[in-house]
């Protein structure tokens, strides 16, 4: 089976990779020849993984699945969710959202948050998706050089360490991507 996974973000196709069963065979964006921007103008985060699974499969005909992840900050009403990407602003860099994300709750208590990824899977002509959450903290500085993205201030419930200090089998075990793709990776085996 090929299936393409709608993004170029290399550091999620290395994560997802490493959970399919090898029999699937994984192709990106730039795999397909697909170089503009995938649309996600949706405000949910699974609004935005269906857009992008849809996109691929009106433009491109494979069978296809996104995903959409944000970090959801209870003391910030869930910012930055759906905008956890472009937080900082629209250039999306990582370090400018994780330094403004550690400005907001700079005087906060409640450190609460959770990560959150939808996947949105085209398949022979459906639509399905799949939810992954992991519930923790931010902390209040950055820890470790592993992950990207928030990882290096994001400390799952029950662990001493942020994502960015754990290894990639670790974070996957426990992840919000992990779990999402986990519930993608039962559901085609049922189907193969």
């Amino acid at each position: 089976m090929r299936l393409v996974f709608a993004t170029n973000n290399m550091n999620k196709i290395k994560e997802v990779q490493s959970l399919i069963p090898s029999e699937i065979e994984l192709l990106s964006l730039k795999d397909i020849g697909c170089f503009e921007d995938v649309p996600e103008t949706q405000n949910t985060i699974e609004g935005n993984a269906k857009q992008k699974a849809e996109y691929i499969k009106t433009n491109y005909n494979y069978d296809c699945f996104a995903d959409d992840t944000g970090l959801e900050v209870n003391a910030l009403n869930g910012e930055p969710g759906v905008y956890s990407a472009r937080y900082a602003g629209e250039q999306r860099n990582a370090e400018d959202n994780t330094n403004k994300l550690l400005t907001e709750l700079h005087n906060e208590t409640d450190r609460s948050a959770q990560f959150k990824t939808v996947i949105a899977l085209h398949l022979n002509g459906e639509l399905y998706t799949f939810t992954g959450i992991c519930k923790g903290e931010i902390t209040t500085q950055k820890h470790g050089e592993k992950g990207f993205g928030y990882d290096p201030v994001f400390k799952p419930n029950n662990h001493n360490n942020t994502f960015a200090e754990m290894d990639l089998s670790v974070k996957n075990s426990i992840g919000h991507r992990g779990k999402a793709v986990k519930q993608l990776v039962d559901f085609l085996n049922e189907k193969n």
